[in-house]
C-alpha cells in the first residue's frame, strides 16, 4: 500500500547530530513531526524507521540512529497521490519550526521535519 506518514519524534536532550550531507544540525530537546512517504509498502517503511541498526539512506535515518532520539508514534495515511506529503508538511510547518532542508531534497519544500 502506498501512502504518507507522520512520525512523532522525541529528542531527549539538546545536541548536534550529523545528518548526512546536511552536516551537523543542532536539535533542541523536544518533540518533532517528520512527514514522509512510501511509494510501495507503507508498513515496511514504518518498520524500518523503528529499527536502530540499518543502512542510512535518508536524513531521517541519521536522526533516528541517535540514542537520544525516539519515535513515540507513527500515523499512516494511505494515499495514492504523491503531492499529499508536501501539502501535509507545509500545513504542519505553519504550527512549528521547520528544520531547513531536512527530508526535502527531492521536492521544493522548506522541510519535512518540524519542531512542535
Amino acid at each position: 500500500m502506498k501512502g504518507i506518514y507522520c512520525l512523532l519524534i522525541k529528542v531527549l536532550k539538546t545536541k548536534e547530530i550529523l545528518i548526512g550531507r546536511l552536516g551537523k544540525i543542532k536539535f533542541e530537546k523536544g518533540k518533532y513531526i517528520y512527514v514522509g512517504s512510501a511509494q510501495k509498502n507503507l508498513g515496511k517503511r514504518i518498520e524500518r524507521h523503528f529499527k536502530k541498526e540499518k543502512k542510512k539512506y535518508w536524513h531521517i535515518d541519521y536522526l533516528l540512529k541517535d540514542k537520544d532520539v525516539k519515535i513515540e508514534k507513527a500515523i499512516l495515511f494511505p494515499f495514492k497521490r504523491k503531492n499529499q506529503e508536501c501539502k501535509l508538511a507545509k500545513q504542519i510547518s505553519k504550527k512549528g519550526k521547520a528544520i531547513e532542508n531536512f527530508g526535502s531534497s527531492d521536492c521544493k519544500c522548506k522541510s519535512h521535519l518540524i519542531k512542535i
